[in-house]
């Protein structure tokens, strides 16, 4: 495994998770009506770092490996769903838009985590948590866009 394509795997999941910062759940994510199975709060960044190190790991483990084009494929396009689920859900407060993100991240993770496997069992493991925590995910933006209909999405007009 090369250390240094690891790190570009582990700036480049920092960099999509940035957008936790710049939209942050704050005082309206609080308010909304949410399942009793929804995880603390606390549980969030923790999930998210072990994930990050854990589909770099994979991503690394992979990168020079012969016919690993599909894994890092799915790879990349994890990366990009998981940059835009969050400004979409906490940002524009699209709850039921969120899901039209949800579905294609699932479906990357669960691809990537497959073609991680064919080229290597450590690797394969390695997105487990992911895929774990994604569906997870998914069951509560599904769950908390059921719970609160009434809800509008962010007027920006007004920013």
């Amino acid at each position: 495994m090369d250390v240094f394509v690891f790190v570009i795997l582990l700036v480049t999941c920092f960099a999509a998770g940035a957008t936790g910062a710049l939209f942050q759940p704050g005082r309206w994510y609080q308010a909304l009506n949410k399942p009793v199975w929804t995880p603390p709060n606390w549980a969030f960044p923790l999930a998210w770092t072990t994930i990050y190190f854990s589909v770099s790991f994979a991503g690394a483990r992979v990168a020079d490996m012969e016919g690993n084009a599909i894994a890092l494929a799915f790879w990349a396009m994890q990366a990009g769903f998981s940059t835009l689920w969050t400004p979409v859900f906490f940002g524009l407060r699209r709850l039921r838009g969120a899901l039209l993100v949800m579905l294609p991240l699932w479906v990357s993770v669960l691809g990537a985590t497959l073609a991680m496997f064919e080229l290597d069992r450590a690797a394969g493991l390695a997105f487990l948590p992911y895929i774990l925590w994604v569906t997870i995910a998914a069951a509560l933006n599904y769950r908390v866009a059921q719970l609160n209909p009434a809800v509008a999405p962010r007027d920006l007009s007004a920013d």
